[in-house]
């Protein structure tokens, strides 16, 4: 099981070799991350509901036949007396098949499933092959997983950050985000929703001494604690192997919130 992995500066180069952390041999289960990335996603949505009578509590009713009219129920007082109301094909008429507010959107997921996907996705984010096949461009990237050395947290400008990332071969997927951003039209324009931007490699850190604000306005780039990514982070619309930098910082501080996990696995395995 034991393997030799290495470790870059900010410069791309190898400064140290370490142990392959535990975690990206778990067993990587796609089923169970997606199902995680869906009831993780429902916390985002907002609950939706509408009044229960909408189109309905109109003051309307069906005239009969011998009018040469539609059998549909119509407005009785005037000024709009004989205007279609209540029906779906009505002008103010009811929705079909309406979202009612009783609906449960916010799914919740076992905290041991939950923790298990999450391992699962940390796993997937070391095997080159599932990267590539997420469409990251790595042929350029020296190794997956990726490890940088914890003075890639200190860094403080932007700039700093960007000659980093280009030394350590990320540049083309990087690139691959800014090229392919989408302007939409519609509504999503008008809610704040105008760009479509894909996702770019991942920054995991273990303590934030200026990465966050130094990454963070890179397009594409995502930067979380170790303490808290999620299956959202690791494989974004449920799709595992997202290209992910990782300090070793991080490393230790995931080896401490999956002990449990590492400890059953190593017992099972052995």
């Amino acid at each position: 099981m034991a393997g030799k992995i290495p470790v870059y500066n900010i410069d791309g180069n190898v400064v140290d070799y370490i142990e392959k952390p535990i975690i990206f041999y778990f067993p990587i289960r796609e089923d169970l991350i997606r199902r995680a990335f869906i009831f993780q996603f429902t916390h985002r949505l907002q609950p939706k509901g509408r009044y229960p009578l909408a189109g309905r509590d109109k003051s309307a009713e069906y005239f009969g036949t011998g009018l040469g009219l539609a059998r549909v129920p119509r407005i009785k007082t005037e000024p709009l007396r004989g205007r279609a109301a209540i029906v779906t094909m009505a002008r103010g008429g009811r929705r079909p098949h309406v979202t009612t507010p009783e609906k449960k959107i916010y799914k919740k997921l076992n905290k041991k499933e939950l923790k298990l996907a999450i391992a699962s996705a940390l796993s997937a984010t070391g095997v080159r092959e599932l990267v590539s096949k997420r469409g990251h461009r790595i042929d350029n990237v020296p190794h997956i997983p990726l490890i940088i050395s914890n003075e890639f947290e200190s860094l403080k400008k932007t700039s700093e950050v960007w000659d980093a990332l280009i030394n350590l071969g990320l540049e083309d997927d990087i690139m691959r985000v800014k090229e392919n951003i989408k302007l939409v039209g519609s509504k999503a324009k008008w809610r704040g929703r105008r760009r479509k931007v894909r996702k770019g490699p991942l920054i995991i850190y273990g303590v934030d001494d200026g990465i966050v604000k130094a990454a963070r306005n890179i397009i594409g780039i995502d930067v979380i604690s170790a303490m808290d990514v999620s299956v959202i982070h690791l494989a974004p619309g449920g799709n595992p192997g997202r290209l992910t930098i990782w300090t070793l910082n991080a490393l230790d501080m995931i080896s401490k919130r999956f002990e449990d996990l590492i400890r059953r696995y190593v017992e099972v395995m052995t």
